[in-house]
């Protein structure tokens, strides 16, 4: 694979992507893992490659320079076809619907009308930072959120690892006044605040150095393994009859996410969707 994609950069593809030749099929097959980690299995058994250029000559020239080459063996061309013109802005938006949380809580990207049922909404586009209410971790801990409800005192909120800020955000809409929200990439800070700004509610953005002291609300969506390294530093954050709330852990790993804490508390599960879990603390 890494030889066919050398081959079409070499001949001037402006684009290449690699995708599962059995996607939408009855043969698909999902896969988990983590970045930086052994694979829990092999990856998909065929993969379509989709390489784009300037113009049909270009393509029709490469798919027969590729088909002459031994390295190819065992691959074929499935076609050669012209992408029509498109308003891609306007394409690209249109993946992006309403997101429904709980039927009166949305994530609603600027360039829709909140549904009509919607009492609470955030105003969220799809930007360089994760976090925009698609995915089934942000999805459960927004839940967790909306649950507690606005009569809930949240008390001081420590969103760890905010990414686009749209938990410290679902916190403020739901009540939540002192909100110190911190990730290691400056291009998520700044993601938060823009975000923030725009949803007309108060935080604080910044490198984790920002989190001071205890909160009564520690909300983490992350990945089960810097999770489980940064155990004893989220639960000296939390204060005594605060709640630890932990995402972006799968299934099978809440196990290991439970021996992790248990020096420290007791971890639960209280959600799942799709594969993941929601894992929360009283402590």
């Amino acid at each position: 694979m890494e030889v066919l994609g050398e081959a079409l950069d070499a001949l001037d593809a402006l684009s290449i992507s690699v995708e599962d030749a059995d996607a939408q099929t009855e043969a698909e097959q999902a896969l988990f893992g983590e970045p930086g980690m052994p694979p829990p299995a092999e990856g998909w058994q065929r993969s379509r490659v989709i390489a784009l250029f300037p113009d049909q000559a270009a393509a029709d020239e490469a798919a027969a320079l590729l088909q002459a080459q031994d390295f190819f063996e065992g691959c074929r061309v499935l076609g050669v076809a012209e992408v029509p013109e498109q308003d891609w802005v306007r394409l690209t938006q249109s993946q992006f619907a309403p997101v429904d949380i709980t039927p009166e809580f949305w994530i609603v990207p600027t360039w829709h009308e909140p549904p009509a049922q919607a009492k609470t909404i955030i105003r969220l586009d799809p930007g360089l930072a994760f976090g925009t209410g698609t995915h089934p971790t942000t999805r459960m801990c927004l839940r967790w959120i909306a649950h507690r409800g606005a009569a809930h005192d949240f008390g001081r909120v420590l969103d760890y690892g905010c990414g686009s800020g749209i938990l410290a955000i679902g916190a403020a809409k739901f009540g939540a006044r002192a909100i110190d929200a911190v990730d290691i990439d400056e291009a998520a800070v700044a993601s938060t605040r823009l975000n923030a700004e725009a949803n007309g509610v108060q935080l604080n953005a910044g490198l984790p150095e920002l989190a001071e002291g205890q909160y009564q609300t520690v909300l983490a969506n992350i990945l089960a393994t810097p999770l489980k390294v940064l155990a004893p530093l989220l639960c000296s954050r939390v204060a005594v009859g605060g709640h630890l709330v932990l995402a972006g852990i799968l299934e099978r790993q809440a196990e290991e996410l439970t021996q992790a804490y248990a020096p420290y508390c007791r971890l639960a599960v209280a959600d799942r969707e799709d594969g993941w879990v929601l894992m929360t603390a009283a402590l």
